[in-house]
């Protein structure tokens, strides 16, 4: 049955996000995914740069020229996801570099690039890679060789106001040289190695930028937001206190300050290959409580979307919203300040599909060696219950209140099914990481073991709106993840543990995930102003959150 909203409008999140109580929920990692989406945006600029390259080719440094087009919004509105359209690649290889190739007995060649593309924003920088395929072409009896290559690129979006620039960066070919007859030659690939992300069987040639390229390789500036150019908001400072669960401001190690300031100094507001739109109710999964799961008077449901980065699979993988059952704690006085009241609250969740605590399903493709396409089904389970804490401070002089909220989540990657270059992989029903997601915890004495921890905060001043984190409105909360090594992976003797825990385990992938506003179970039964809107008919989350860059 398709739930509908509820017949009162939706209040405005700020009104919600000035209630109190605070806490939040868990996060998610999964396998990097490259997702191609767009967004609208209003009028298109018409891109044409043409840049001098120096590439590295065995008859020693030659120059080239390099025209990259494309066309780019006019502007775009902050977190909205767009992708350029109609790039072409045109490179121009000077006469030196065909004498190279037709020594090698080439009469024609294919080749594909790979442009590095530097994306800005304020202090946020990203890098993406454009990718493209030229025709086969002969080579010419005299004169340069032109290739004209064209394919899709990553998406991309703003988080906030200021330009968005995109300048171009090193520059690799791949060539697959041909015979007369059009069968491949046995040209050499000195110039490739096992690592540089290449075809094999194809020489590379490598490209950089020349020193005195026009405005750095400037190719397009995308003004984002309201148009003023004013640098986003940066994430809220650390806060002077931990939370239950979270260290003081008296632990030796600041090891809970460092990691606060860590998340603030990151900034991932320039992402390639996010979603930036909701999905409709009727694509994502039922989120309520039933007869295994009756709810109490403190019982909240939600969604909740998000992304990690995979760093060795160099892009971000997105998670479709999933449904996560909460039990909101009651909140206890903390510890004594002259400065401040001061609550301690713990909840606790878990997620909720199919009588299971895991996510759905999901699909993420990516690329292995920059250029085989792999595809696989994984779903997050759950080893134990969710941990939330948080602490509220009240200032005694402005009554300003500030809270700190730590995730506290064991979750391992299963993974179902695995193709590669469309070729189904049997991996087996055991393929899974060794232990849960880990990162470093703020408070490992109190809280040992192999977790997922994830940070947010929430503020509110008098007479403003909240902003960060709250439990009842939502909001992003963010960490750092290890994906540990996988185990139980083939079938038939054949072990693919090696294989995966090479391609995707490894330290410094970053997550960040949004909750939407939850659905408090009682509102119905005690309806008020600010909890008009929260849920749909049959007590589902009326809001279906958006992943943010």
């Amino acid at each position: 049955m398709t739930a509908k909203p509820a017949a009162a409008p939706r209040p405005p999140r700020t009104r919600a996000r000035a209630r109190a109580r605070s806490a939040s929920i868990a996060a998610f990692v999964v396998l990097a995914a490259l997702v191609p989406t767009t967004a609208s945006a209003s009028g298109t600029q018409e891109v044409e740069a043409e840049l001098p390259y120096v590439c590295a080719l065995p008859s020693g440094q030659l120059p080239a020229t390099v025209r990259v087009a494309a066309e780019f919004p006019a502007r775009a509105e902050a977190g909205e996801a767009f992708t350029p359209s109609g790039v072409t690649t045109t490179v121009e290889l000077p006469e030196e570099a065909v004498a190279d190739l037709a020594g090698h007995g080439a009469a024609g060649v294919r080749a594909a690039t790979r442009l590095e593309v530097g994306v800005a924003q304020n202090a946020a920088t990203a890098r993406a890679t454009w990718r493209g395929d030229a025709e086969p072409v002969e080579l010419p009896e005299s004169g340069p060789l032109t290739l004209v290559a064209r394919g899709d690129v990553p998406s991309v979006a703003g988080r906030g106001d200021g330009d968005l620039t995109f300048s171009a960066g090193s520059l690799a070919i791949d060539l697959v040289l041909e015979a007369a007859d059009g069968t491949a030659t046995d040209a050499a690939t000195a110039t490739a190695t096992p690592d540089s992300g290449t075809r094999p069987g194809s020489p590379a040639v490598d490209c950089t930028l020349a020193e005195d390229a026009p405005g750095q390789g400037l190719l397009a500036t995308v003004p984002v937001g309201t148009g003023t150019g004013a640098p986003s908001g940066s994430p809220s400072s650390p806060g002077p206190a931990g939370t239950s669960g979270a260290p003081d401001e008296g632990q030796p190690d600041g090891r809970g300050d460092r990691q606060r300031e860590r998340q603030s100094e990151r900034s991932p507001e320039v992402l390639e290959n996010t979603p930036g739109t909701a999905p409709d109710r009727d694509d994502v999964p039922p989120c309520r409580y039933d007869e295994q799961h009756p709810p109490t008077d403190v019982s909240l449901n939600a969604y909740v979307t998000g992304y990690a980065n995979v760093k060795k699979m160099k892009g971000a993988a997105y998670l479709p919203p999933s449904c996560v059952l909460i039990e909101q704690g009651v909140p206890v006085p903390g510890p004594p300040d002259p400065d401040y009241l001061i609550f301690d609250t713990v909840s606790y969740a878990n997620f909720h599909y199919q009588e299971r605590r895991q996510t759905p399903p999901f699909e993420a493709t990516f690329l292995s060696f920059d250029f085989t396409p792999v595809k696989a089904t994984m779903v997050l389970e759950q080893t134990d219950t969710m941990r939330i804490d948080s602490r509220m401070k009240m200032s005694m002089t402005d009554f300003s209140t500030t809270t700190d909220t730590y995730v506290r989540a064991p979750l391992v990657l299963h993974v179902l099914d695995l193709e590669v270059n469309g070729t189904p992989l049997d991996v087996g029903s055991e393929c899974r990481t060794e232990t849960s997601l880990m990162s470093e915890d703020p408070d490992p004495a109190n809280f040992p073991g192999d977790h997922l921890v994830l940070y947010g905060r929430g503020e509110l001043l008098i007479g403003q709106p909240a902003t960060g984190y709250l439990l009842l409105s939502g909001g992003v909360l963010s960490g750092e993840a290890t994906i540990p090594a996988f185990t139980g992976c083939g079938t038939d003797g054949e072990d693919l543990d090696r294989l995966l825990t090479a391609s995707v385990s490894g330290p410094g992938n970053l997550v960040k995930q949004v909750q939407g506003q939850t659905c408090a179970i009682a509102a119905p039964v005690f309806p008020s102003p600010t909890n008009e809107g929260q849920c749909t008919e049959d007590l589902q989350p009326y809001e279906i959150p958006v992943a943010e860059h």
